[in-house]
């Protein structure tokens, strides 16, 4: 099962212990920054499903990372959570008008954080107008839910390996995944699987549906391009 990907850019590293250690409990896939730069790059290079941003960063100010993600188009929709120390209520307003969809003061229980996380993540969903975990471009149709995928108005039949690979590259377009990214989230990093069995999974896609639809990017990995 493809995880919902966090990004949490938080400098309390017994914090960031605590979060991965809950959360990863709960099949979320979480990456950290310690850093507000280091964050902001990590957004734009690879936008996660959801991003935990802590305002009192050491070099960046939280507030000033939210507003460059809002003010970026390619990532302008990306939910975010503050997370902060800061309780007061022009605080929590000024977070709220920068663009944040959510606010939680610290101390706070992660019972309450993955509450939120939910939230969020299933109004993404709803409000993108697409029926969950449901691809459907030009010849191809892949419901991950229900398990099928439909090519040409013919039901194409794949492993459970290959349709999470290719599930997690449409979900990912148009982005260029390294295999050790498709690794850790499609295997799970099994210490006994080794990256080129991504390869044969790819050439096994490619058979059923067709050559074009995955992309090779030498020395980088693989990218979905669809089918028209």
């Amino acid at each position: 099962m493809v995880r919902n990907r966090l990004l949490l850019i938080e400098d309390d590293a017994d914090l960031v212990q605590s979060l991965r250690l809950a959360l990863g409990r709960e099949h979320y896939s979480m990456d950290h920054s310690l850093s507000g730069l280091d964050g902001l790059t990590k957004v734009l290079e690879h936008p996660p499903d959801l991003l935990l941003l802590d305002l009192n960063l050491p070099d960046m100010d939280g507030l000033s990372i939210c507003r460059e993600i809002r003010q970026n188009p390619a990532v302008s929709d990306l939910p975010i959570i503050m997370l902060t120390a800061r309780a007061q209520e022009h605080d929590r307003v000024l977070g709220l008008d920068l663009g944040a969809d959510d606010y939680i003061v610290k101390p706070f229980s992660v019972r309450e954080l993955k509450s939120r996380i939910q939230a969020l993540l299933r109004r993404r969903q709803l409000d993108s107008g697409v029926p969950e975990n449901v691809f459907s471009e030009g010849r191809l149709m892949v419901d991950h839910t229900a398990r099928r995928v439909v090519l040409d108005d013919v039901e194409i039949r794949l492993t459970s390996r290959e349709l999470e690979l290719l599930w997690f590259l449409i979900t990912n377009r148009p982005q260029v995944l390294s295999r050790e990214r498709i690794l850790e989230r499609v295997w799970g990093l099994a210490s006994d699987i080794e990256t080129r069995t991504i390869d044969v999974h790819v050439r096994a896609l490619r058979k059923k549906l067709a050559p074009e639809v995955i992309e090779s990017v030498i020395g980088a990995g693989y990218r979905f391009r669809g089918l028209g």
